[in-house]
């Protein structure tokens, strides 16, 4: 008896259906997009909120720190915070100590971060919303428990 084999069309449906990193990365679009346009009144994107807050937490922080803590590539990180920088948002201190630059948040910084909060807040109360309050401490636990178990810095 002859088996039929799957075709190209139902294996890649497999794929999008089944693909860890494929579902993430469309609920991670669709997250952004609803904060980016909550945050549009102010000119900042999601992730430069993100990259603000992380700088307002941590004080002066090399951008390698800064990288490591959020999950991003160093590379990636300079390039985003190019335009923060731009606004004056964000200052880059020249290398110092080990060659490392230093990142500090400015005053016109903290006031666009706290500006940004109150949209901020409402597209994640929105999103929480949707996501049903039962379901959202859910996913918030699988997604905190995913980065933790494959972030860059942590060792097994």
């Amino acid at each position: 008896m002859m088996t039929r084999r799957p075709s190209i069309s139902q294996l890649s449906q497999t794929l999008l259906d089944t693909c860890i990193c494929h579902k993430t990365r469309m609920a991670a679009r669709v997250v952004t997009r609803a904060y980016d346009e909550a945050l549009r009144p102010t000119g900042l994107r999601a992730t430069q909120v993100s990259v603000l807050a992380a700088v307002g937490v941590r004080g002066a922080v090399s951008i390698t720190a800064l990288a490591d803590s959020l999950g991003m590539e160093r590379t990636t990180l300079t390039r985003n915070l190019r335009p923060l920088e731009q606004k004056g948002y964000v200052q880059l201190a020249a290398e110092g100590h080990r060659r490392s630059r230093v990142l500090t948040l400015t005053p016109a910084g903290r006031a666009a971060l706290l500006g940004a909060l109150p949209l901020w807040k409402e597209a994640q109360r929105l999103i929480t919303q949707r996501l049903a309050r039962q379901r959202w401490p859910v996913v918030h636990d699988a997604l905190a428990a995913l980065a933790q178990e494959f972030h860059p810095g942590r060792h097994s």
